[in-house]
């Protein structure tokens, strides 16, 4: 993509029992990047996320919903979202991925486009970063913020790249970056496929940038995290560098 060519974005949004959030946080994407296009997947939410979600496609031309039946992990979520994306290449040419409980501002969207889509000399992918200079956390306690930075230093170290944030979320990948990469061996389906998709693009020769931003606690609904989650991204980095080895 020519950087004269116009983005067409298109912003990944995984739920599950994210009812109180869809709309808000759709509304504030939009409003960053009107002319991208948001996907909602939605995990068969008990909730009734999904049935929102679908209010929200009717009303408005820029949202799509894709149902899935059941929860999956955010990875398997993430990859139907951009297998989706990449049947759609004329439309597209970037796939965001981002939290729905505005951990990730969209006030931010604009920056990790530009990152992307600056013609010859731009990154094929951009991560909004807590572990550059001007990045941080709010709100966190001590322990989850030991947990966060104990993790994307494991992972750099196992794995060997120099990715601040390699456990981040928050990331612009240009079309180009997605459609070389093979899909179908990225394994974690949890939390672990933010180390994965980045170690996998990186090792292709895929150029990384990564842009401070400062993450909040979530304020509504509950984490998604949990130990079984954390611990398949530990033997996931163990994994990948005795393929490599």
């Amino acid at each position: 993509m020519s950087a004269a060519e116009s983005p067409r974005p298109l912003v990944l949004l995984p739920t599950y029992n994210e009812r109180d959030n869809v709309e808000p946080i759709t509304a504030a994407i939009l409003a960053a990047l009107p002319d991208a296009r948001v996907l909602i997947i939605d995990d068969g939410s008990p909730d009734g996320t999904g049935e929102l979600a679908d209010g929200l496609a009717a009303a408005d031309a820029r949202v799509h919903v894709l149902h899935r039946r059941a929860k999956e992990g955010l990875g398997r979520a993430y990859l139907a979202g951009i297998d989706w994306a990449l049947e759609h290449p004329s439309r597209f040419t970037h796939i965001i991925t981002m939290d729905a409980d505005f951990s990730h501002d969209p006030a931010y969207l604009p920056g990790l486009l530009a990152a992307v889509h600056g013609g010859e000399g731009g990154a094929d992918f951009s991560i909004g970063s807590r572990y550059v200079s001007g990045g941080g956390t709010r709100g966190w306690s001590l322990g989850r913020r030991l947990l966060s930075r104990g993790g994307g230093l494991y992972a750099r170290t196992i794995l060997g790249f120099g990715l601040r944030d390699p456990t981040a979320g928050y990331v612009c990948y240009g079309r180009g970056a997605l459609a070389a990469l093979d899909r179908r061996a990225v394994a974690a389906s949890g939390y672990g496929f933010q180390i994965e998709m980045k170690y996998r693009l990186v090792r292709a020769g895929q150029r990384a940038r990564e842009l401070p931003i400062v993450f909040p606690d979530r304020e509504r609904g509950a984490s998604k995290m949990t130990p079984k989650i954390a611990l398949e991204a530990v033997g996931l980095c163990l994994r990948l560098r005795l393929r490599r080895s």
